[in-house]
């Protein structure tokens, strides 16, 4: 399978801000590979040395079989990129700044249509609307279009689902599963873990450090100890009260319920009998599976005590 991305020990640094650290990766053709990472983890500096528009201190990285740095006048051409923020001309309409793109790419857009008309043709009824009028869902949409106009090889795409509405989000998911039919490679970086699950492979990323690189399925089995769920009436008081119990190992909240682990993996009627002394009634704890996000805090924690 062909590598369409190759890096090795890439650093890079911002005076005393020391944004990514020995990062190395391999992206296939034809695979969606995510960094996920909260905001401030490093993706958009790396992103922006992978489109050639950074460099990094130390490491080497080529991309599409050049190298980054020499090679940036014929990467930039088989490179789509989309950024984290909406970055199209606000005072054009949706239909000037989709021409201007094709032709900055020596296309049009009658030639590389049929790539984008699954995309386009959810913003094509507002061709001559503004774009800077356009909803957040419609710019997202309007953005991908322009970075795909040109038929990229690989398709980079800064955390593109942030501030738009999960119906949104989730129809752009779709969006890009179907790309692959076009043997396009998209790397995609999102704060959301959720979104994780939708990747061929991801690699967690905290504080400029990769923290593990797998399928998603295989990252969430990689958890190290058993996972319990509680429920109860008053969720903020119930994970202060977990927090408190000997017995706890960690406790944080995870949608309605607690995913608490415990330092022998078990936990016993004590449990109970501390909750109910600090006014906790009818509390349910349950096995559960762990997600994504539960294995991504394993990490993290395990990172910073070394």
């Amino acid at each position: 399978m062909q590598e369409i991305i190759s890096a090795s020990g890439i650093s890079k640094k911002f005076e005393a801000a020391q944004a990514l650290k020995d990062i190395s990766f391999e992206v296939n053709e034809s695979e969606i590979f995510g960094f996920i990472g909260p905001d401030g983890a490093g993706k958009t500096t790396l992103f922006r040395i992978i489109t050639t528009l950074l460099l990094p201190d130390e490491g080497e990285i080529k991309v599409l079989g050049l190298d980054a740095i020499k090679g940036f006048l014929e990467l930039r051409k088989n490179i789509g990129y989309m950024p984290g923020r909406f970055s199209l001309y606000q005072d054009l309409t949706v239909e000037e700044n989709l021409n201007f793109y094709a032709t900055v790419f020596g296309t049009t857009v009658k030639e590389n249509y049929d790539l984008i008309s699954d995309i386009y043709s959810h913003i094509e009824p507002f061709r001559k609307r503004i774009a800077g009028k356009l909803s957040g869902g419609m710019k997202q949409k309007l953005a991908l279009s322009c970075a795909l106009i040109h038929k990229p090889k690989l398709l980079v795409l800064d955390e593109p689902t942030t501030g738009v509405d999960a119906v949104s989000r989730s129809e752009f998911w779709d969006m890009l599963k179907k790309l692959k039919q076009h043997n396009i490679t998209i790397l995609v970086s999102t704060p959301y873990l959720d979104e994780a699950m939708r990747c061929n492979r991801v690699a967690l990323i905290q504080n400029g450090k990769i923290l593990s690189i797998d399928n998603p399925q295989k990252i969430r089995e990689g958890f190290s100890r058993k996972l319990f769920s509680a429920k109860a009436p008053e969720k903020h008081k119930l994970i202060n009260a977990l927090r408190e119990y000997p017995g706890t190992l960690s406790a944080y909240p995870f949608g309605d319920s607690v995913h608490i682990t415990f330092h022998n993996d078990e936990f016993d009627d004590s449990l109970y009998e501390h909750l109910k002394k600090v006014g906790i009634e009818k509390t349910t704890i349950t096995e559960s599976e762990a997600s994504i996000e539960d294995r991504f805090l394993e990490l993290m924690k395990k990172g910073t005590t070394g």
